[in-house]
């Protein structure tokens, strides 16, 4: 019995087998990594992310490379949505409603807005969409799922710069200097899009059992849009209804990234803190749950 030892088959945790061999008998045995469910802060892992940050640059490539592939007008569309907006919200809210503007143009107004919308709005919505869109590759391979959300952060980044490179002709074009506070756009741009990314992190979880998400997002951004003074601006609300519509967290941040590309109109700062507070509780628990929720993708998607 002890010379075919060596060659009975042992079964191991994972259901694969393996010789009784050791290593160095069976150079082409490899080390298995055992996955095991985790729960809470544990879950959470980041340091994943950095160890496929080779799939993460590539899906992050390959959603910008599709995105207008067979698009008539390809990248062109990046600026026209926004520029298309902040007309009709100029022709509505300026020209019709008469509503203030903090001293700018209109149109240039508007715009601002749109562009720290279009950050928050293209998060939620293309990490809210992720694993739907990926899932064959969720079921048949195995790498953090978290990968998924993230790689989507890219593409809009890559948006808000051309629109950014609008916003400075069109800054230019009125003579308008935003000063050092423009310094800081990076800081609200990051906030509107962590925001986005913790709530997509939720829609993404629940859509892969419940694929009405998917189709609530749709209606539900636009709602959200005109509670948010994208096309308004907090000061010309009655103080009542100012205070209301602050309870909104994109609010805060949206005027905050508004204030820095043109420097003009005023922050509450304790706004600002809650809004900010709100989108870090919001990101953790949403990865949490997501990470939580991830046992179950493979299976149900």
């Amino acid at each position: 019995m002890s010379l075919l030892r060596p060659f009975l088959l042992q079964t191991n945790c994972l259901g694969r087998y393996n010789t009784g061999m050791s290593m160095a008998e069976n150079p082409s045995q490899r080390p298995l990594v055992v996955l095991r469910p985790q729960r809470g802060k544990a879950s959470l892992n980041l340091l994943e992310i950095w160890q496929f940050r080779d799939l993460l640059t590539t899906l992050a490539q390959r959603d910008i490379k599709l995105r207008y592939r067979q698009t008539a007008l390809g990248a062109i569309w990046v600026v026209f949505q926004p520029l298309l907006a902040a007309g009709i919200f100029s022709l509505v809210f300026g020209a019709i409603g008469k509503f203030p503007s903090d001293g700018l143009p209109y149109f240039l107004f508007a715009f601002a807005g749109q562009l720290g919308w279009g950050a928050f709005a293209n998060t939620l919505t293309k990490s809210g969409n992720c694993l739907v869109q990926n899932s064959a590759l969720v079921s048949k391979v195995f790498f953090p799922r978290l990968i998924l959300p993230f790689s989507t952060i890219f593409s809009t980044l890559l948006d808000f710069g051309v629109g950014l490179v609008v916003m400075i002709f069109l800054l230019a074009i009125n003579g308008i200097n935003p000063g050092l506070a423009i310094l800081a756009t990076p800081l609200w741009l990051l906030a509107l899009m962590a925001l986005g990314l913790g709530l997509g992190l939720f829609a993404a979880a629940l859509t892969v059992s419940y694929r009405d998400v998917q189709y609530i997002l749709p209606v539900l951004i636009p709602l959200m849009m005109y509670a948010t003074p994208v096309a308004y601006s907090l000061s010309a609300a009655p103080p009542k209804l100012a205070v209301i519509l602050a309870a909104n967290p994109i609010a805060p941040l949206i005027e905050g990234l508004r204030w820095s590309l043109t420097g003009r109109g005023t922050l509450n700062w304790l706004y600002v803190a809650y809004a900010v507070a709100f989108t870090l509780v919001i990101l953790f628990l949403g990865m949490v749950y997501f990470r939580n929720m991830e046992r179950r993708f493979a299976d149900v998607i």
